[in-house]
């Protein structure tokens, strides 16, 4: 007969023993490396996602995300321009040091980046969707699904294979992957990339029901503009949805870092290739089940050139030391516990020479224009849509308030300052409001002090033209594949200035 000593000194074991084991098991998560998934939009503003609060623009996907993670509400990109965004991503560095500054630049052999780190630690690296950063980056990444294009004149208007989305692979990258190994992917959206075409969704939005900013006229080709744009969005977050239900279905998604972003602001006048919030502010969502509390919303600043450092952080690996961004993973389970006082933004050329540098803090922006004789022409494929030949037609007709017209002025202010909290639209320069002296010195202080310590500096030479700045056709001068910063400094050298052999004007008569 068993006594009742031994009986419970047998279930005591079974006890001790079931404990041990989830205490191992947990032990063992939480010292596993967490798989990264990067999410990148295309020319999509931070405030228009509806987690942000925009009460037209369907995100179901992404305003889950938010509430199952971390929110941002100050984050920024280093530039408004495609290729020099992502390239100053994986590189860690801000586009003037990238040596890939200018749009369609490559990033150069000798530039590290965090995705070649986490790869040599171990992890498998993919991409699916839009690359744009250059041969010399291929290499670092494991599979590279990259979005083709249908034959069309090159840069003008052209279609994708598949639906258009440019995220058609990502599921099948994740699928893919070693199940052995800790993982990177960095999944690349074409949405909300102009051109946007009708027909692509089977519930697009009502033109009457989107929100045009102040800066643009209300008018029916701008509204329809929005609309279609809008659709695009919707489609993107559907994708994005399908990312999270993936990793579900694998069993990982409790130790998978996700973080959305994207690349630069939304592809419309005074937005893209500017320096204003709605080129460079983003929206930024993470979500880490693992780490970060489910609804958390974090008011610290953030620049993209952080996105390096911290996730080899995470991966427990130690920052490359010419990294110039900032680790911000302690924010990420404290809200209270701040990684930086200001962001420091800049513009080049991006189908037309530009050359402008922002300082932001969570209450001003600075905006120092060093061309100010130029224009602040929009991309080409802005000039060639909607919006944009509206926005003439009303200029021809006297009609455009005076922010409206600000992307017409010749010259521009050779500083700008702005109050963000008040004015979020940017609209009121203070730098000539003597009640700002005080302000607008600081942050002159700390535009010089970032330019000095990161040697930012004013080139020599101008870059001609890609496009025509009336018509946003291709001048002689456009090059694709475009050469990289050193076959133009070289010709430069040689008193040469590049251009297109096979140029053919292709501007409409």
């Amino acid at each position: 007969m068993i006594s009742r000593a031994y009986v419970n000194y047998l279930f005591l074991v079974i006890i001790l023993t079931f404990v041990s084991c989830q205490s191992k098991q947990k032990t063992s998560q939480e010292n596993q490396k967490p798989n990264i998934v990067l999410i990148i939009a295309d020319d999509v503003s931070w405030d228009d996602v509806g987690a942000y609060g925009h009460p037209k623009i369907k995100t179901p996907h992404l305003d889950k995300m938010a509430r199952d993670g971390m929110l941002f509400n100050q984050a920024f990109l280093t530039t408004s321009s495609c290729s020099p965004s992502r390239t100053s991503i994986v590189s860690g560095l801000y586009p003037h040091n990238t040596d890939a500054e200018q749009l369609s630049w490559p990033l150069p052999e000798e530039k590290k980046t965090f995705v070649q780190e986490l790869k040599n630690a171990g992890y498998w690296t993919g991409l699916a969707g839009k690359y744009h950063m250059g041969d010399p980056v291929r290499d670092d990444f494991d599979a590279l699904l990259e979005m083709k294009w249908i034959d069309a004149p090159i840069g003008l208007d052209r279609r994708l294979v598949g639906d258009g989305s440019g995220c058609d692979e990502w599921i099948k990258l994740l699928q893919q992957r070693p199940k052995d190994k800790p993982f990177f992917t960095w999944l690349a959206s074409f949405d909300a990339h102009r051109p946007f075409y009708e027909g692509m969704s089977d519930d697009p939005y009502d033109p009457e029901e989107t929100i045009i900013p102040p800066y643009m006229p209300e008018t029916e080709a701008s509204k329809k503009d929005f609309a279609l744009y809008y659709d695009e969005i919707s489609r993107m977050d559907d994708y994005i949805g399908k990312v999270v239900a993936e990793l579900e279905a694998q069993g990982v998604a409790e130790n998978t870092v996700v973080l959305f972003i994207s690349d630069n602001g939304r592809a419309f006048p005074r937005d893209k290739t500017t320096l204003y919030d709605g080129g460079i502010k983003t929206p930024w969502i993470i979500k880490w089940p693992a780490k970060i509390k489910p609804g958390s919303v974090n008011n610290n600043l953030v620049s993209s050139v952080d996105i390096a450092p911290t996730f080899m952080k995470m991966a427990g690996l130690e920052p490359i030391e010419d990294f110039e961004g900032i680790d911000f993973s302690p924010a990420l389970m404290d809200v209270e516990q701040s990684t930086r006082d200001d962001i420091y933004a800049e513009d080049h050329f991006h189908d037309f020479e530009d050359y402008t540098r922002a300082v932001r803090t969570s209450k001003y922006k600075y905006i120092k224009n060093y061309y100010p004789d130029l224009p602040n022409t929009p991309s080409a494929d802005i000039i060639r849509d909607l919006t944009w030949k509206s926005m003439k037609e009303e200029k021809a007709k006297g009609t455009l308030t005076e922010a409206q017209m600000r992307c017409f002025e010749i010259p521009r202010p050779d500083e700008e300052l702005y109050d963000v909290e008040k004015d979020p639209y940017e609209l009121n320069n203070l730098a000539l409001n003597t009640d700002y002296d005080y302000v607008l010195n600081d942050m002159r202080m700390r535009l010089k002090r970032m330019r000095e310590t990161t040697n930012d500096f004013l080139p020599t030479e101008r870059t001609p033209d890609d496009f025509v700045r009336e018509t946003g056709y291709p001048t002689k001068y456009r090059i694709r594949p475009r050469p990289s910063k050193a076959v133009y400094m070289k010709a430069r050298e040689e008193g040469k200035v590049l251009m297109n052999p096979d140029f053919v004007d292709t501007t409409p008569q």
